[in-house]
Order: structure tokens, then sequence, then C-alpha cells
């Protein structure tokens, strides 16, 4: 199966270790990075949200009319707009795209940051609401009749939408989380289930958790899965812990200046960077190129664990996570233009080649055997390419 790699689509050169230079919305600068993703061999890119950064729906839709490959994962929030309003403006946003569009969809794990934007909600009522609105977006975007819906959190009349996606039946749906309550929206709804780097023992019982809640909702099929790390690399293996160290020293001195708004200093609520902390806390280093610190230093802000070491260490370390399962692979560096653009150059050919090499090879077993079954159940066995067989062609 092929893989893909998402990064990120920022509109600032800000970062945990580094201040931004100009203004949170630096036209000039947004361009720039995605265009090194579509340059580099990247595949999408994420807009994200925050209660006060730029709106990403309008900035995707900058980019969208400029470059020509590059695929949108929008970043957005339930809470900020009624599902009908949402509905069209993602429509909007893959007609403009010319069908590039996936929308992640964002429960919000953290009190304060939604009642920034007077969200209220407890955060079991935030999911309730969140799968109610991914149903009604998803009704809107393949229905052509006026329809009414009388649902716990929304409620409207006689509507239909005049503008519809240019993907069929619509665009993608991704989402995240790592609570039991995420696992079953995502499970239910999702067709690409976003998770943060963690140990490969964790990461596959989540994956786990993940195909169970599918299987419970009464899916047939079950999500993508989507893995994010913060890669550090470098020529050797003694500069790129050089500079691991570097980085943490620059988000610790950052975050106790207290230039760092959005990172929180007490304990995280989301199981998500409860669980990056406890992680954190057991250990620095895990499996082949893991490494916690970072995820410590900003208290499991988000997608926060880094991998560290080579090219070929880091795309090795991706592979291992291929095996459990992961076809989507979501990574963002420090300095976000030149890493992009090095990760792209060094590390995405590695891990495309050997993936094509390990397909390539399953499908000769398969056809030896005169096995015709279905591309999913083949894939299936993915699994059992371990990291032994990494080991002989890598590291």
């Amino acid at each position: 199966m092929p893989v893909e790699f998402l990064g990120i689509a920022a509109t600032s050169n800000g970062s945990e270790t580094t201040p931004r230079s100009g203004a949170a919305f630096d036209k000039e600068y947004t361009l720039r990075l995605a265009r090194a993703h579509e340059d580099h061999g990247w595949d999408r890119v994420l807009f994200a949200y925050g209660s006060g950064s730029p709106d990403p729906a309008p900035a995707a839709a900058y980019i969208a009319s400029r470059l020509d490959r590059l695929q949108i994962l929008l970043a957005h929030r339930p809470n900020v707009s009624s599902p009908t309003f949402a509905a069209k403006t993602f429509a909007t946003l893959d007609r403009i795209s010319e069908g590039r569009l996936t929308v992640h969809f964002i429960t919000g794990g953290n009190d304060h940051e939604q009642r920034r934007e007077g969200d209220t909600l407890t955060k079991d009522e935030r999911y309730a609401r969140t799968r109610e609105y991914i149903r009604i977006v998803k009704k809107i975007w393949t229905t052509h009749e006026p329809f009414d819906h009388e649902g716990e959190h929304y409620r409207f009349h006689d509507f239909v939408s005049d503008v519809f996606p240019v993907q069929q039946p619509r665009p993608g749906v991704s989402f995240g989380g790592s609570s039991p309550a995420a696992y079953a929206a995502g499970g239910a709804e999702a067709d690409i289930y976003c998770l943060w780097g963690e140990p490969l023992a964790e990461t596959a019982q989540q994956i786990e958790a993940v195909k169970a809640a599918a299987k419970a909702a009464g899916r047939t099929d079950v999500p993508r899965i989507q893995v994010a790390f913060r890669p550090i690399i470098a020529p050797t293996e003694e500069l790129a812990w050089e500079k691991a160290h570097r980085t943490v020293a620059a988000i610790r001195e950052r975050r106790e200046a207290g230039v760092v708004r959005h990172h929180r200093r007490d304990t995280p609520e989301n199981t998500g960077s409860q669980r990056l902390v406890a992680i954190a806390e057991a250990g620095e280093r895990y499996d082949r190129a893991l490494w916690t610190p970072t995820a410590a230093a900003t208290g499991g802000a988000g997608n926060s664990n880094a991998l560290v070491g080579t090219p070929e260490t880091v795309a090795q370390a991706l592979l291992d996570y291929y095996d459990l399962g992961v076809d989507i692979l979501s990574a963002r560096g420090y300095d976000l233009l030149d890493d992009a653009i090095d990760f792209g150059r060094y590390v995405i050919p590695l891990v495309r080649e050997e993936v094509a090499k390990r397909d390539a090879e399953r499908d000769a077993e398969r056809d030896a055997r005169g096995d015709a079954g279905p591309k999913a159940e083949r894939d299936a066995g993915r699994a059992a390419h371990t990291t032994g067989t990494l080991a002989a062609v890598g590291e």
C-alpha cells in the first residue's frame, strides 16, 4: 500500500523554538512553505486551527489557488460555525482545490482553549456534538434535495446546498484523539484516524482500539491510520543528537520565559497529551529513534515526540510504524521551512523506495500462491514484515 506524507502549512515562521519574525499571517511565507512541500515530495499539508490564529480556511484557499498538486488537510472545530455553513465552505474549497481537500474535525481537548471562543460544553458533550456535526456535513455534501434536521445540538429546516464537492461521493473526513470517546466517534465517522507519535507498542494498541470502535459502529471497513512526529535529522547520529538537545533547550527557554502562550503549565486535560507526558516520564528513548524530551518540555502539547537520527535512521523508524498499519506519516520540524525541505530530500525518498520494494515482494508472493483475495486482506500481511527486515536493509 502506498505511503503518504503530511506536513504543516504554517502562516508564519514561528515555532516552539523560534519567535516569528513577522505578522501572524505572512502571505509570502505561507506560499513559500507550501511550495517547498509540493516541490519536495510531500502529499498534503495541515492548516491547523487555534482560537486566536489566522483562519485556516481562507489560508488554504489561497494556497490551493496557487499550487497544482499539494493536497489540503483543513482543521475545523465544530463550535465555531453551523454545519450548514461549514459544509458549504468545505465544498467551495474542494472546488477551488479541484478535489484536493480533506477535513480534520477537532473536538477540543482543553476547556480553557474552547472557552476562548465561547464553547462551554463538557468534553463528552463536545464529542457528541462532533459526531452529529460530521454526519450533517456528510449529508449536505451528498444530498441534492432539501431536508430537515432535529438533533441534540443542531436544528434546521428545508436546507439544501447549491455547491457540492468535486470529490465523489465526498471529501475525506479526518479525526483524532486517544480517549474511549474519541475512538468511538472517530471509529464511527472517520476515513482517517490521527494519532500522535508514541512507542510502537502503544501505537499498536491504539490502532486496535480504533479498529474495534469501527467494528462496534457497524463498519465493514476501518479508518486509515496517521501518526505524527517531530523529526530531528542530521548527517551523522552525533550531530542529530546534538541538534536534539539544542532543540529541547530552546523549547524550555521560551516556555520558561512565558512567550509560548498556548503551552499551559498545568496538567493537560486531554488524554493524548496525558499519554505523551506519561510516556516521557517512563523513559526518554524508545524503539529505534523515538525521543520524548521534546514532549516533556511542552507538557505534551500536541504533536511533540521526536524521531532523532540520520535520514536513514529516521526513515527506518517510520517504516516500523508502516509495518504496524500506518500509511500516513505526519512530520513537522522546528525550523519549518528548512526542515520540510531536508525531510523531503533525504527521508521521504528512502521510505517510499522501501515501501515500494515491500509491496512488490508481497505482490510476487501472492501471485506465487495464486492468491487473488481482496487488497485489504493482502495489506493485513504488512505487520509480518518485522524490524529484522529493516535492519537488513538499512541499519
